[in-house]
């Protein structure tokens, strides 16, 4: 565009209002709204409408079968002053979110990084090796059978073997046991969707950055991750973010499938728990709402920290 053309539009702008120039804008570029109407549409109805749907439905009581009843903040009020199963739910999930958030994050970018050394066939057998626990449909199964509260466990077993213990472990139904290996499986599923945006965004670096680093005085790979790589890959590091910060706080098929539901002595009852059992079975669902409404306004405060955060990369 000429300097003259884009002094055409600035005077033009500046004789309509916001709205009329926004929507001249609308019309010229109609095709491409069009592309995206589609997603916009879905998107609106099935994500936009239920949060705005759970914020309006947390101020009242509300059983599905009767008209709701507006009880304005009695929910949030009963939620955090007398319901001591949350509390306990609360700091289960912050714990854990403060665990496997930040190690699967790294350990991500990490293997991530190792990966990308790899030549082409190499690399695309390792990727397959450490993503497949993310999409077996069975790896619940290997854990339960690892951690089994017999003597047929393998953990059991080989504890016995060696003399460390001499009964049986029933690691599952044990307060003690419960949370540290929920945490440990979490972190051998993790590498899902982020850690394959990782080794896309590595891949897409140009070369010859490196070259540039070295001549301006970059002199190990620590500094070229630093400087050039983790910069180049801002948009991958924010959606592994989004990505890890989402599974940090709903990890709850975890725990129920490894020890039901709930958990023995609530030791790793969490906050989705929590909604599930208000809103799936007792059926509250204004005070499910309410929980949800908590649970959402904390991720939100979590991915504007780590946006935050990465914003600084490499400055």
């Amino acid at each position: 565009m000429s300097q003259k053309t884009a002094q055409k539009k600035a005077v033009a702008r500046k004789d309509m209002s916001r709205w009329q120039w926004t929507w001249k804008e609308m019309k010229r570029n109609k095709v491409a709204y069009l592309m995206v109407a589609p997603y916009m549409l879905i998107f609106t109805c099935f994500t936009v409408l239920p949060v705005v749907l759970s914020i309006v439905i947390s101020f009242t009581d509300f059983n599905l079968l009767q008209m709701p009843n507006i009880v304005w903040l009695d929910n949030y009020i009963r939620l955090f002053l007398d319901d001591d199963i949350f509390l306990i739910a609360a700091k289960n999930t912050l714990i854990f979110a403060a665990i496997v958030g930040p190690v699967s994050y790294m350990m991500s970018l990490m293997v991530a990084w190792f990966i990308n050394e790899l030549s082409p066939k190499i690399r695309a057998v390792v990727t397959l090796i450490f993503y497949a626990p993310s999409i077996s449909g069975q790896v619940y199964l290997v854990w339960a059978t690892l951690f089994s509260s017999d003597s047929y466990g393998w953990a059991n077993a080989w504890l016995m073997k060696l003399g460390i213990i001499t009964k049986e472990i029933a690691w599952f139904e044990d307060s003690s046991y419960v949370m540290p290996l929920c945490i440990v499986v979490a972190l051998w599923t993790s590498l899902g969707t982020a850690f394959l945006s990782f080794i896309a965004g590595l891949q897409g670096i140009d070369k010859a950055q490196y070259e540039a680093g070295a001549v301006d005085g970059i002199r190990n790979r620590w500094q070229e991750l630093w400087y050039i790589t983790l910069p180049n890959m801002k948009p991958q590091l924010m959606f592994g973010a989004v990505m890890a910060i989402t599974q940090s706080f709903g990890f709850g098929g975890v725990v129920t499938a490894l020890c039901g539901f709930p958990s023995v002595d609530y030791a790793a009852h969490t906050i989705v728990h929590h909604l599930e059992d208000y809103g799936s079975q007792r059926f509250e669902i204004g005070y499910s709402s309410t929980i949800a409404v908590i649970l959402f306004v904390v991720m939100i405060g979590s991915n504007a920290l780590v946006k935050k955060v990465i914003s600084k990369v490499g400055s």
